[in-house]
């Protein structure tokens, strides 16, 4: 049982950090936040498909991204709460290939535009239709063009990594 603890925390150590980096990559590159976002590390949200650990990993490393690079703590707080939903839905998807990036698409759609309108006072609320557009096309790009060839490079290895 003991084995078992210590493959889920370092697994969600992992996938934390590894969002924390390509989030500062996405930062870098000016995609990180904004009312236009693609976040490379959004890919890895199809990860609880192979783990549970994975939710925990994702949820940690988007308040850790968040944090360093700078967000208000309402988006710290509700932009994680949207990643974490996405976690667990992935999770309760994982019998269906093609649905498991659609959790945190529909998570971060709904939540990350109230952040933007709420936190950054990015616009006023009839703007929400807008904002849920734009971060809806980052996280379909995120979660489907990037994140579903991660799925299934990841999935012809997956009795090696997820054990």
């Amino acid at each position: 049982m003991k084995n078992k603890n210590v493959l889920f925390l370092t697994q969600a150590a992992m996938i934390a950090a590894l969002y924390v980096v390509l989030t500062f990559v996405a930062n870098a590159l000016g995609l990180a936040s904004g009312t236009i976002q693609v976040r490379f590390s959004e890919a890895l949200t199809i990860l609880p498909y192979f783990t549970p650990a994975a939710i925990w990993g994702l949820f940690i490393g988007c308040i850790l991204s968040n944090t360093l690079t700078g967000c208000l703590l309402f988006d710290i707080i509700f932009g994680s709460i949207a990643t974490l939903l996405g976690g667990l839905g992935t999770y309760a998807l994982r019998k269906f290939k093609w649905l498991a990036p659609l959790p945190p698409i529909i998570a971060n759609t709904i939540i990350v535009p109230f952040v933007l309108i709420y936190a950054y006072e990015a616009g006023p609320l009839s703007s929400y239709p807008f904002f849920a557009l734009t971060v809806g096309i980052g996280e379909v790009i995120s979660c489907y063009v990037l994140g579903m060839p991660l799925l299934f490079v990841l999935n012809k290895h997956k009795n090696r990594l997820f054990l």
